[in-house]
């Protein structure tokens, strides 16, 4: 039996909260993968304001399925200020609590790289997985899961790293990005790097993932340049993916995250706000459509099936 609930990063769809509500609870979902308000992280919103975020959360019948935070992301250097970091995962433990949520996405902090862009060939490793294991540590004891993504960040640089990464990180899980390997270089080969193939790397680290997160679209080796698009319309295998987790029997959240009105990591792109809406309603729609032509049924935001 697989039951895979739906969740989005509803801040992709309108800054304010009562605009991430509104488009959840337009696709009958119970779920949100909390990130950002107004701009802000939610582990650094003031407490008035998260108070607010907060019941507006639980007036709505919405649940936080994970705390999208910043700890060790891809802005992030390995050698930045170690204090300021845990007082955030302290901060994120007590929101988590409050709003009763298990699950937190970190990353591996950004790859270090030479003044041609190119990745150094010492990693600092080591430090990565003294900090990692510390952070990690801190969310175990309190019974909680840290999930690590597949994106532009250390353990993100190819599947080999991220197999690495959680080997050395007894406490830490993986959450599956199907978009990311088409945007991101495969640094396990040699320049200039191709990108990543998505269901290579999903075949090879499906084992260790407890979580997905949707997207599509590719990276343009030779200028950089991005495109998203609605899952299935471009090189991310979505509907394989989707149909290799129900055929196994996975159990867990699926998060839409579009990218195509706004993108978390680029200021530069901006959409209205009813274009966002629209958007990721549609987006949301074409996982469910994709579900169910895969065989599941789904209904209030949670997709079933079973296998003999």
């Amino acid at each position: 039996m697989s039951v895979i609930q739906l969740s989005g990063f509803a801040d992709e769809a309108a800054d304010g909260i009562a605009g991430q509500i509104e488009v959840i609870k337009a696709l009958g979902w119970k779920g949100i993968e909390l990130r950002s308000v107004d701009g802000i992280n939610a582990h650094d919103l003031s407490e008035k304001d998260f108070g607010a975020v907060c019941r507006a959360l639980d007036k709505a019948g919405i649940q936080a399925n994970c705390l999208g935070s910043t700890i060790a992301n891809w802005g992030k250097k390995v050698d930045e200020d170690f204090g300021a970091t845990m007082a955030t995962v302290e901060r994120s433990i007590a929101r988590m609590k409050t709003l009763g949520t298990k699950m937190v996405r970190i990353m591996s902090y950004a790859i270090d790289l030479d003044e041609h862009g190119r990745p150094l060939a010492d990693q600092r490793f080591a430090e990565r997985v003294s900090r990692l294991n510390t952070i990690c540590g801190r969310f175990a004891a309190e019974g909680m899961t840290p999930v690590h993504e597949n994106c532009l960040n250390y353990g993100g640089m190819s599947w080999g790293h991220s197999l690495e990464l959680l080997d050395a990180v007894p406490s830490l899980r993986l959450v599956f990005d199907t978009g990311n390997p088409g945007f991101t270089p495969d640094f396990s080969k040699s320049y200039p790097y191709p990108n990543q193939d998505a269901w290579e790397a999903w075949e090879k680290l499906k084992s260790k993932v407890v979580h997905l997160h949707v997207k599509d679209g590719w990276r343009s080796p030779e200028t950089g340049e991005e495109t998203y698009v609605y899952p299935g319309e471009g090189p991310s295998r979505v509907a394989d993916i989707l149909a290799d987790c129900l055929a196994s029997g996975y159990s867990g959240w699926l998060t839409i995250e579009p990218h195509m009105a706004v993108v978390f990591h680029d200021a530069s792109v901006q959409s209205p706000a009813e274009r966002r809406k629209a958007i990721f309603i549609e987006y949301g729609r074409r996982v469910e459509a994709m579900l169910e032509d895969l065989g599941a049924k789904v209904a209030g935001g949670t997709a079933t099936t079973c296998r003999a």
